[in-house]
């Protein structure tokens, strides 16, 4: 029951930790250190894949996981490599035996490590990244060990998943804020144009759309230099006729 109310508080402290302004990076190595305390495991630690579709080291409960994680990608080799290729778990992997990889097996041995485990981070059917758990003694998990796991990796994928929401969001956000500036000022730019040359707004803004096609120039940015007096009227093409 001791073991169940940690995993339980340590469940509830992490979606406590997905609020908006929650921080990835902190929130996965609150994740990997609490995989250490709940499961008796030595050390944790994640690879997600970036944008670019390469993997990265992205937290580690130690130091040694860190730089055994490194070379996990350097070497191209090792049980999160393998969970994130097939997208099935690497459980209860004995390392002195020689295990599947011949380079990552004896560097993991020199940095302490005996077995090693790994889960996948999916979503449906595309793997984000593993979560990696290694244990300083030959042991294996439990059933309920590799549940909860699987549960720690799939909090893991949420918090990415959200993350990428906000980061998206906010860039949409930008993108309208930009957008409705612009046309602000081109409605300004318009203004002017059609007082200083006594034309119609919709003569105004073809003069606009014209000059900015014939060289090549932003309308917003064209319309900005009109408003701000840094472009005289008369510099702009004349109409067509």
């Amino acid at each position: 029951m001791e073991r169940e109310a940690l995993l339980t508080r340590t469940f509830v402290e992490l979606a406590d930790t997905l609020v908006d302004d929650f921080d990835v990076t902190e929130l996965l190595t609150l994740l990997v250190d609490r995989c250490v305390e709940a499961l008796d495991v030595s050390a944790a630690g994640l690879l997600l894949v970036a944008p670019e579709g390469d993997l990265r080291v992205m937290a580690s409960s130690n130091e040694a996981m860190r730089i055994l994680q490194d070379f996990e990608l350097s070497s191209a080799e090792g049980p999160c490599l393998d969970c994130y290729r097939t997208g099935k778990p690497v459980v209860n992997e004995t390392l002195a035996g020689g295990g599947h990889w011949p380079r990552f097996t004896p560097v993991a041995l020199e940095a302490g490590f005996r077995s090693v485990y790994a889960v996948p981070m999916r979503l449906r059917r595309s793997i984000l990244g593993a979560l990696n758990l290694f244990g300083s003694e030959e042991r294996t998990l439990s059933e309920q060990d590799l549940l909860a796991a699987q549960a720690f990796a799939d909090v893991a994928t949420i918090a990415v998943l959200q993350n990428r929401a906000i980061v998206e969001a906010q860039i949409l956000a930008d993108q309208l804020n930009h957008a409705l500036n612009s046309r602000v000022v081109i409605e300004q730019a318009k203004g002017v144009l059609a007082e200083r040359l006594g034309i119609g707004m919709e003569q105004a803004f073809t003069r606009l759309r014209t000059h900015a096609r014939n060289h090549n120039l932003r309308l917003a940015v064209l319309a900005q230099g009109l408003v701000d007096g840094t472009l005289n009227v008369d510099a702009l093409d004349p109409p067509r006729h």
